[in-house]
């Protein structure tokens, strides 16, 4: 397993990151859109719709919300809003988090709110990441150093969990992930991050910046609980198979779907 995943990352983190740095802001809001429509496809198996017709019909609503969101960029503050709606839901998301499985009758027993759930998830997201690949001539760096910080938090959470991993983050939603997991991939992604400041403009100072490095990385945690949280819920292991080793798009990309959000709301308060 650790094979396949070390080979699926080597394939597509330099596909990744070319297409990040070379595609122009609509072609990669495209692009991401088609990902992030995987994704729902995903998501909709997570929330209980089996049926071919079903998963469809939600692709096609979470793409018409992602042109919609595209296209309503121009309104002023409207991207800040959907942003900060994204951060509320993510609070919700920890008290479920917290909460399993004594307080998730809604989400065990609807269908549907676990389908509104995945709109809640994905597409503040995506917008997160079409605004700061957009927002200047460095807007697709900064899109670079967000990947890789939550890769390198991913990666450092693996081996420090494997390693020194002894007190339990989350044992009813996720048994295998550890405190120690969570510090060493905090401390992974704040090393990426600082070495990437030497090539950004950064706003505020850099204390203020860590800061928003390692809260971000904090709540990237939240994104790959949540997903735990309904698979379980589901009854099913991965989201996909999509990429060998790693499972699906959504167990690629949860992690990012939930620091996106913050990451770019920090970055445009810090100016």
């Amino acid at each position: 397993m650790l094979m396949q995943r070390v080979i699926t990352a080597l394939i597509l983190a330099p596909l990744s990151l070319w297409g990040i740095w070379v595609a122009s802001s609509s072609v990669f809001a495209l692009i991401l859109g088609l990902i992030f429509a995987m994704a729902a496809w995903e998501w909709a198996r997570l929330s209980g719709m089996q049926r071919i017709p079903a998963r469809l019909a939600y692709v096609v609503l979470v793409s018409l919300l992602m042109l919609g969101l595209y296209l309503a960029q121009s309104i002023h503050n409207f991207s800040l809003m959907i942003l900060v709606l994204g951060l509320m839901w993510w609070s919700m998301a920890l008290m479920s988090v917290l909460s399993y499985p004594d307080a998730n009758g809604l989400w065990r027993n609807s269908p549907l709110a676990r389908g509104l759930a995945g709109l809640f998830v994905l597409l503040p997201a995506w917008l997160a990441i079409v605004v700061l690949h957009a927002h200047g001539e460095q807007g697709p760096l900064w899109v670079i150093l967000l990947v890789m910080m939550v890769w390198a938090a991913d990666t450092g959470a693996y081996f420090a969990g494997r390693a020194f991993g002894r007190h339990k983050l989350a044992p009813r939603v996720s048994p295998g992930k550890t405190w120690e997991g969570v510090v060493g991939g905090m401390a992974l992604a704040l090393l990426i991050a600082l070495a990437g400041s030497y090539w950004l403009d950064l706003p505020g100072s850099l204390l203020v910046f860590a800061l928003l490095v390692l809260v971000s990385i904090l709540i990237s945690v939240l994104g790959d609980l949540l997903e735990s949280l309904f698979k379980r819920i589901t009854d099913i292991k991965d989201s996909g198979g999509m990429l060998p080793g790693h499972g699906g798009i959504l167990d690629r990309i949860d992690s990012l779907t939930a620091a996106a959000p913050l990451f770019v709301l920090g970055l445009l308060w810090l100016g």
